[in-house]
């Protein structure tokens, strides 16, 4: 292996953290028990739709009132207001701009920096909002502007395999010798294994794989310190 690249969300932070917080600034008869499944609804509301915004089928803001509108629904929670949902999304970005990279992330990084092993990332969604969190993450430290590709800049996303193809050649990596590492495993892994490269699924919300998937992770890790063990064991 010669190359790493790395997906963002809820792979170098901990999205669900500035999730939580802005769904009980608006909805605090959440249960605690219900944040994690709430999550994962909205995550999946965001890989389904997001595709539509691409395509002009919905506008942006659209697609995120639907999906924290859906996803309490899906819940057995009231439904939001457009007002609400609008409330809802401008708490959640006060939150992303408080996230910081997870401390294993960093040590990751190091590492890797360290060994001249190079580092990329490819992250879905909108340029301008994907960019802000790389800024306030701090990820250029490690990683070359050069070498970050934001889905909506390249007209495809994850898990199409032109946006692995487009990274690959724009970054200079040899897919077979490149890991991907992300949360998703219909983004993530599917993705990266349909375009020849290597995965390891960054399994820390204990997700199902789906059955009888055409593609396996390479490796599987669930927790954010396992991340640095399993790279030192590859690198």
């Amino acid at each position: 292996m010669q190359a790493v690249v790395f997906d963002v969300d809820d792979t170098l932070y901990d999205q669900q953290a500035p999730f939580r917080k802005a769904v009980k600034a608006l909805v605090p008869q959440v249960l605690a028990a219900d944040f994690h499944p709430l999550y994962l609804r909205f995550r999946y509301y965001s890989d389904e739709n997001f595709p539509k915004v691409m395509t002009g089928e919905l506008t942006l803001v659209e697609m995120r009132n639907q999906r924290i509108i859906e996803s309490l629904v899906d819940l057995d929670y009231p439904r939001l207001t457009t007002v609400e949902a609008l409330r809802f999304q401008k708490l959640y970005e006060d939150e992303l701009q408080q996230i910081q990279l997870h401390a294993d992330i960093a040590e990751t990084l190091d590492y890797l920096k360290a060994r001249q092993i190079p580092i990329g990332i490819i992250t879905n969604g909108p340029t301008d909002h994907q960019y802000k969190k790389i800024k306030q993450l701090q990820v250029e430290n490690w990683v070359a502007q050069e070498r970050i590709i934001i889905s909506e800049a390249t007209g495809y996303q994850k898990p199409e395999v032109e946006i692995f193809q487009i990274a690959q050649n724009l970054f200079g990596f040899t897919p077979a010798e490149t890991l991907y590492v992300g949360d998703s495993f219909e983004s993530d892994v599917a993705g990266c294994k349909k375009a020849g490269w290597q995965s390891l699924w960054f399994n820390h919300r204990l997700r199902q794989a789906p059955i009888a998937p055409a593609h396996l992770p390479d490796f599987e890790i669930q927790s954010f310190p396992q991340l640095l063990i399993t790279l030192q064991e590859i690198f």
